[in-house]
């Protein structure tokens, strides 16, 4: 009876972390390209209830920049906007907001070669300001990331001005009104792309992909001033393969890094962790293991939970997997396959945070062989299990599940010290607490759940340094 209850939980338990995500929800419909950025930056940004999106589409017969917003959380969407209206191609549109300024830039072609241009809303999307022209060089600037913490804007992006691809970057304090000199961050005969920025408060960080070395590697540059001045290049990653395709979340001191890396002879997602930020840094952490292309990780942070959205080839075709943590990178849920489209490509995610919601788009060619911007949301953040490769997922169990007014956890207690359990919310709130003196001698515990609201919940077996995690749910 036991075995088949707990078969029975983990079965519901399974169905209820994939139903927190959403539908997929087509964003576009039309019958040329619509593209998200290649760059390193979001094009997805979100405050409370109001999501944006933004992406460059074919559908004028060049390339123009375009965007769309909910702003009921993701549940529903306006019509497209056309932000950019020239006769040239208006590319990788980048996004960022604060408060109710949303902040776009992209790279242009209207003045032959390319240029990095910005354009703002001050009303949460509902009207647009003009275009406003960032670099005036006479080679190709591209790729552009932006960053902003209030009224202080910063983007980074790839510039050939010096004959070889170098890392700029540039800000605004009035938040995009009027902006200061250009700052080229790396000087070496080597290509330096691929770059993402992130700011908290005046610290300014910025990682990209460096051939210096001869393959590719990952360096961080930082700024604590605002963007005013800047420390050394720093190498954060040193193998003889190939490390690419970096992007970056701040929280804080908490600098969180993911990159695609060939180290094991596929490409991988890895991770990466600054607690100081960005004095000092953990070791490469190797998030996935599968036979096919883990590669375009995108990583979005509150606190210290951390989420991370790629594309993936293991199942034959692309797809869009996901994966998850809680404590700031110590441990990771398993992997999630959130778009499962078979013999067609998704591509290309972007994610974002709104309280404890998760928003994700990305591009797919489900409707044909031009792309389509899609989406995604769990309003909950789908805390999944803490995956521990030490530690069998079936020592630790909750029932019943869903719980009405008292649960039990079975867990092992033998040969284990230092043990604790607690008990999450959906926030990722701690809310209860077993010490070890509680737990010894047992293998069981018992509380009533008759003060928890309705909702998910995660109970944590800590064990020295080690966790693994279970999902429940209370009804009322």
């Amino acid at each position: 009876m036991k075995n088949l209850l707990f078969i029975v939980v983990i079965i519901f338990t399974a169905n209820l972390t994939q139903a927190q995500w959403g539908a997929d929800v087509r964003l576009t419909n039309d019958t040329a390209a619509s593209v998200l950025t290649f760059s390193r930056a979001m094009g997805i940004a979100s405050n409370g209830d109001s999501i944006h999106v933004v992406w460059h589409d074919e559908r004028d017969g060049n390339f123009e920049i375009y965007y769309k917003r909910s702003i009921d959380g993701g549940l529903s969407w306006g019509t497209d906007t056309r932000l950019t209206n020239v006769d040239s191609i208006s590319s990788n549109p980048a996004i960022s907001i604060s408060g109710s300024i949303i902040h776009i830039v992209w790279n242009d072609k209207r003045d032959g070669n390319g240029e990095i241009y910005y354009k703002r809303s001050a009303d949460g999307g509902a009207s647009w300001g003009g275009d406003i022209r960032l670099t005036n060089a006479t080679a190709t600037s591209y790729c552009p990331s932006i960053a902003v913490s209030g009224s202080n804007v910063h983007i980074s992006w790839t510039d050939l001005r010096n004959g070889n691809y170098e890392i700029y970057y540039k800000f605004s304090t009035d938040g995009g009104i009027s902006w200061g000199n250009e700052t080229r961050i790396t000087n070496y005969a080597a290509m330096s792309y691929n770059t993402s920025i992130s700011v908290s408060g005046s610290n300014v960080h910025i990682i990209w992909e460096d051939k210096r070395n001869g393959n590719g590697e990952i360096y961080h540059k930082r700024s604590t001033d605002g963007g005013l001045n800047w420390g050394t290049d720093t190498r954060l990653t040193n193998n003889s393969s190939h490390s690419n395709l970096p992007t970056s979340a701040v929280s804080g001191s908490n600098l969180y890094v993911v990159w695609d890396d060939y180290r094991n002879g596929n490409w991988e997602i890895y991770f990466k962790h600054s607690t100081d930020g960005g004095l000092t840094w953990g070791a490469d952490k190797r998030l996935t293991n599968s036979y096919g292309s883990s590669v375009w990780p995108k990583v979005a942070v509150s606190g210290s939970i951390v989420h991370i959205a790629w594309q993936d080839n293991r199942n034959g075709n692309d797809e869009i997997f996901y994966m998850y943590s809680m404590d700031g990178g110590l441990s990771w849920s398993s992997d999630t396959l959130l778009v499962n489209n078979s013999a067609t490509m998704s591509e290309k995610p972007s994610i974002t945070l709104s309280g404890s919601a998760v928003h994700l788009i990305w591009q797919d060619k489900r409707d044909g062989p031009n792309g389509e911007i899609y989406y995604k949301r769990n309003p909950t953040g789908n805390l999944i299990g803490i995956k521990d490769l030490n530690f069998a997922k079936n020592d630790i169990n909750v029932f019943p599940n869903p719980a009405l007014d008292n649960i039990s956890i079975l867990f092992p207690n033998k040969e284990l010290s230092d043990i604790s359990i607690s008990i999450f919310n959906s926030l990722g709130i701690e809310i209860k607490r077993f010490e070890e003196k509680e737990l010894v001698g047992k293998n069981a515990i018992n509380f009533s759940t008759e003060s928890f609201p309705s909702g998910v919940y995660y109970c944590t077996l800590n064990y020295g340094t080690k966790k693994i995690s279970r999902s429940f749910v209370v009804l009322r």
